[in-house]
C-alpha cells in the first residue's frame, strides 16, 4: 500500500466521534483566528489583486469572499483570494516545528466547500482536524525543506486537500489519488516568501491547488499513486530524504496523538512565528529588570541553531516586521510587551526601538534544555551600570501544547476584525457563531455574518 493510500484510509475512517474535544475546539479557534488574520490583510495590494483577478474570472456563485457586499465566486477562486488576506496580515498561525501556516488554506478551504455543499459546522471542524493531520505528518517527513530553499507551502497543501477531500466524501482511493496531485503540483521557494509578498501567493496556492486536486480526484483523475515515496519522488526532491524512511515518518502511529493538539499554535501577536518567543521573552526580561530603554547596553539572543541576525535588522514594513527578529527584540525591550500594534506603522518606524536594534545580538546557542525550545528564545539585556536580566521562553504563547484560551483568541478577533469594515454587531455575531460552531446545522450562517451589507 502507497504512503497516500495508507494516509487516506486512516483519514477516511475517521470520524468526528474519534476525535478528541479538544481536537475540535483548537480547529475553531483556527477559524476565529484566520478569520482575524483575513480582515487586517483585505487591505493589502496582494490581497487586492487577488481578489480583483477572482471577480474577473467570474463563473458559478459557489462560495463567499470574506468582507464583500455578497459576492460568490467558484469555490476554489473564493478560497484562494480569502487565504492570500490572512496569509497577508502574517498574523495567523503556524506549526511549531516547521513553520507550516495550515490555518489559513484549512479555514478558507473547509468554510468553502462547506457553503458549496451545505456541510454543517461538525464536518468543517473535523475536516480541519484531519487535514492538519495530514500536512504535519507529510512536512515532518522532510524536516530540511526549509534548508534545502523550499516554502512551508510544500505541506500546507496537504492540509486544504484533505479538507476539501473529507467535505467532498471522497473515499480512500480518491483521497489517495488527491494528495497524490497536490504532491505533483506544489512548488514555493522560501527566500521569495521571506522578502516579498509571494508568501501570501503561496498560501494561495496551496489552497487551490488543494481544492482542484480533490476535486479532479473526485471525477476519477488519477496520477503516479508511489509520487510521496518513489525515487525522485515528493519525499526525495523536496527533502532530500530516502522515500521509504520518510513514508514510515509520515505513517507511524496514525490515531494516537493528534497534531492539531500538539504541534498547532495560533499567533496572537503579528509576525513570523519564530520570533514570537524571542518578543516575549526580550519584554519579560525588561519588566522583570524594570529596565528602561536608555539604560540598555546590549540585547543577546539565544536559540538553538541561530548563529548570526538575518537581515533585515531595521523593518520599513511589514514584511521586513515579520523576519526581523532584532526587531521583536527590541520592541519587546522598548515597551516591555509585544502586541497587535508592533505591526503598525508608527512602531515599525519608532526610533527607539531602531535604537535599540543597533545593540541585538546573538550568543552561544543555548546547550541546557536544547530539546525544550520549540521556537523557543532566551533573551539577555545588559545595561550600562552593569545589571542584566534574562528570560527563557520555550515554546511561545499561543500553542496548543501550552493550551489556548478562547479569551485570548477572542482579543485577537475583537482587535484585528475591525480593519474589516464590519460593524460591532456582526463582528460580535461573527464570534459567537464561532464559539459554537461545532453546533452550527448551516455554515452559511457565518459566511452570512462576515457580508460587509450586514444589517
Amino acid at each position: 500500500m502507497t504512503v497516500a493510500r495508507q494516509l487516506a484510509a486512516f483519514l477516511t475512517a475517521t470520524t468526528t466521534a474519534d476525535l478528541p474535544t479538544q481536537a475540535l475546539d483548537l480547529a475553531a479557534m483556527l477559524i476565529a483566528s484566520t478569520i482575524a488574520s483575513a480582515a487586517c490583510g483585505i487591505g493589502l495590494e496582494s490581497a487586492r489583486i487577488i481578489r480583483d483577478l477572482a471577480r474577473d474570472h467570474g463563473g458559478r456563485p459557489e462560495a463567499s469572499l470574506w468582507f464583500d457586499t455578497g459576492a460568490k465566486l467558484p469555490v476554489a477562486d473564493a478560497a484562494q483570494a480569502n487565504a492570500v488576506a490572512s496569509d497577508a496580515a502574517a498574523s495567523d498561525d503556524s506549526d511549531l516545528r516547521n513553520i507550516v501556516h495550515c490555518g489559513t488554506p484549512l479555514t478558507a478551504t473547509a468554510l468553502a466547500l462547506a457553503e458549496r455543499n451545505g456541510a454543517d459546522g461538525a464536518a468543517v471542524l473535523t475536516a480541519m482536524v484531519l487535514g492538519y493531520e495530514a500536512a504535519g505528518r507529510i512536512s515532518e517527513a522532510i524536516p530540511r525543506f526549509r534548508s534545502r530553499g523550499f516554502h512551508g507551502c510544500l505541506g500546507a497543501v496537504f492540509a486544504a486537500t484533505v479538507a476539501a477531500g473529507h467535505l467532498l466524501r471522497l473515499d480512500a482511493e480518491q483521497l489517495a489519488q488527491a494528495i497524490t496531485l497536490s504532491a505533483t503540483s506544489i512548488g514555493g521557494l522560501a527566500t521569495a516568501a521571506d522578502t516579498s509578498v509571494a508568501r501570501e501567493y503561496h498560501a494561495g496556492l496551496a489552497t487551490m491547488l488543494g481544492i482542484n486536486a480533490a476535486l479532479a480526484a473526485q471525477r476519477g483523475y488519477r496520477a503516479e499513486a508511489r509520487i510521496l515515496e518513489t525515487p525522485k519522488g515528493f519525499f526525495e526532491a523536496f527533502g532530500g530524504v530516502d522515500g521509504a524512511s520518510a513514508g514510515a515518518i509520515a505513517t507511524q502511529d496514525l490515531g494516537a496523538s493528534w497534531d492539531i493538539m500538539t504541534d498547532m499554535a495560533v499567533k496572537l501577536v503579528p509576525g513570523g512565528h519564530p520570533h514570537h518567543a524571542t518578543a516575549e521573552a526580550a519584554a519579560n526580561a525588561a519588566r522583570d529588570g524594570n529596565i528602561a530603554p536608555g539604560e540598555v547596553a546590549s540585547i543577546v539572543i539565544s536559540r538553538p541553531g541561530m548563529t548570526t541576525l538575518p537581515a533585515p535588522l531595521h523593518p520599513a514594513d511589514l514584511i521586513d516586521m515579520a523576519h526581523s527578529p532584532a526587531y521583536f527584540a527590541a520592541a519587546g525591550v522598548a515597551d516591555h510587551a509585544f502586541t497587535w500594534a508592533h505591526a503598525s506603522g508608527g512602531k515599525i518606524a519608532d526610533p527607539v526601538i531602531h535604537r535599540l536594534i543597533d545593540l541585538v545580538r546573538v550568543g552561544p546557542p543555548p546547550t541546557d534544555d536544547a530539546a525544550r525550545y520549540r521556537q523557543g528564545a532566551t533573551v539577555t539585556i545588559h545595561t550600562h551600570d552593569g545589571r542584566s536580566s534574562t528570560s527563557t521562553v520555550y515554546v511561545p504563547k499561543g500553542a496548543a501544547a501550552l493550551g489556548i484560551a478562547w479569551s485570548d483568541v477572542d482579543a485577537k478577533y475583537r482587535t484585528l476584525m475591525p480593519a474589516s469594515g464590519l460593524p460591532t454587531h456582526a463582528i460580535e455575531a461573527s464570534l459567537g457563531v464561532i464559539h459554537e460552531f461545532r453546533q452550527l446545522t448551516e455554515v452559511a450562517a457565518l459566511s452570512n455574518l462576515l457580508r460587509l451589507n450586514v444589517a
